[in-house]
């Protein structure tokens, strides 16, 4: 739309007054104004920089699915519109937009498609404000498994890091057994995520094969183009074993720069995020041998629920790969759907005591089911498992499930453990 457009159409709008119609809110946001039974979901994210993938991969999840509920009327019979805000991957940012969004924007529910370091900082907003909130990419556990952390009105959506270290512990041990890798490297993210992320999946791995010993650990700054130095630390560690968290455009960069230095001869790699189809094609050569988790994997849950999500993303989304984040977005707005109907309101505590223990159908589960977990509010049940990296599609093989069982009784003593229980 031209910028001189707007005004005439604006002038349109309010001739038209309520005949404006409603599809046309989704695109336009002076309609949106102008109809006051517009549904708002405010949504901040990160839409530039070297993690914008984040941000765009979200959108590409929860646009279908708000087009979807558009189509058949709405959510109690209004129109929904989402409102993105940038936060640029700036915590005081995040927080910033995410309270504009409710006292300016007139949002009535956020979904919060922030990176770990923004959604602690949208969480105390969300606290101030009451409003229904989805946090859709966090996946720091303290976020929700800690009490003094945690907010009535605010649920994850996401998987959980808990959960990602428990299978990856059991898995990589598993690994470390057969080919007897006992020195250990480590290469995360300097932010809460990674170093989390890694502590966590240290402390399972050592649950399952206590012998390893870590030699090495390295801690890239978040978007750092150059891992030149990192990746020499690590070879001059001689690790057997190298766990990373990187992700993203972090994780491509330093697999193509790894690869310069035939990094990935020289030790077996444990990557979690290595399992999503963006990032797979974006790495130049991509090493065959590396054990990675599933993120986002057509053939993992090998369901026909699934195959058809992925093929609808792709049409929405000009043919390109959902990520993750793309996941872990539409299971936020199928919630978020699902929470107001049952309540018959969008008011913050109504919709949250809905979702509250609610399961829906989801293609993103082994089962087919997910739950939003009532005494901590978070996901449980999604699909979660580790493969073997091969240089052609599907780029990850032989999944190999996790046991929520496992999951479920190994998080509860990490609960005790960190007293959160």
């Amino acid at each position: 739309m031209s910028n001189t457009s707007g005004p005439i159409l604006r002038r349109r709008t309010v001739l038209a007054g309520a005949a404006a119609g409603a599809a046309g809110a989704l695109s336009m946001p002076w309609v949106a104004r102008a109809d006051a039974n517009v549904l708002k979901i405010g949504i901040p994210t990160i839409l530039s920089g070297p993690i914008a993938l984040l941000g765009t991969s979200s959108r590409g999840g929860i646009q279908p699915e708000i087009t979807r509920i558009n189509a058949t009327g709405g959510l109690l019979g209004r129109q929904v519109q989402t409102v993105y805000r940038d936060s640029k991957g700036q915590p005081q940012e995040a927080a910033r937009v995410a309270r504009e969004l409710v006292n300016t924007d007139g949002c009535e529910i956020l979904l919060d498609a922030e990176a770990s370091s923004g959604s602690f900082a949208v969480q105390e907003v969300v606290r101030d404000l009451g409003v229904l909130c989805v946090h859709s990419n966090s996946e720091t556990s303290s976020l929700t498994a800690d009490p003094k952390l945690r907010v009535a009105t605010a649920f994850r959506s996401t998987r959980q890091t808990v959960h990602d270290a428990i299978v990856g512990g059991a898995h990589s041990a598993k690994v470390a057994n057969e080919k007897k890798l006992t020195k250990w490297a480590t290469c995360s993210p300097d932010y809460a995520f990674g170093r989390d992320t890694t502590a966590q999946f240290l402390e399972f791995l050592k649950h399952f094969k206590p012998d390893i010993e870590v030699i090495s650990q390295a801690w890239p700054k978040l978007g750092q183009p150059d891992f030149t130095e990192v990746i020499t630390k690590v070879l001059q560690a001689k690790p057997q074993a190298l766990y990373s968290a990187l992700y993203a455009g972090d994780l491509t960069a330093f697999i193509n720069q790894g690869n310069v230095y035939a990094l990935f001869n020289a030790m077996q790699a444990f990557i979690p995020a290595m399992g999503e189809p963006p990032l797979l094609a974006s790495v130049k050569n991509l090493p065959a041998g590396i054990q990675s988790a599933n993120r986002y994997l057509p053939n993992f849950p090998d369901t026909p629920a699934n195959h058809a999500w992925e093929a609808a993303y792709r049409k929405a989304n000009n043919n390109d790969y959902p990520t993750n984040w793309s996941w872990e977005n539409a299971s936020a707005i199928r919630f978020i759907e699902e929470a107001v109907k049952k309540a018959g309101s969008t008011d913050g505590k109504k919709a949250a005591e809905a979702l509250r223990g609610l399961t829906i159908d989801s293609p993103f589960s082994t089962t087919g089911k997910v739950t939003m977990r009532a005494e901590d509010q978070t996901l449980v049940g999604y699909a979660i498992g580790w493969g073997t990296t091969i240089p052609q599609a599907p780029f990850v093989a032989n999944m190999e499930a996790g046991d929520w069982g496992q999951i479920f009784e190994l998080e509860t003593e990490w609960k005790k453990q960190n007293h959160y229980l």
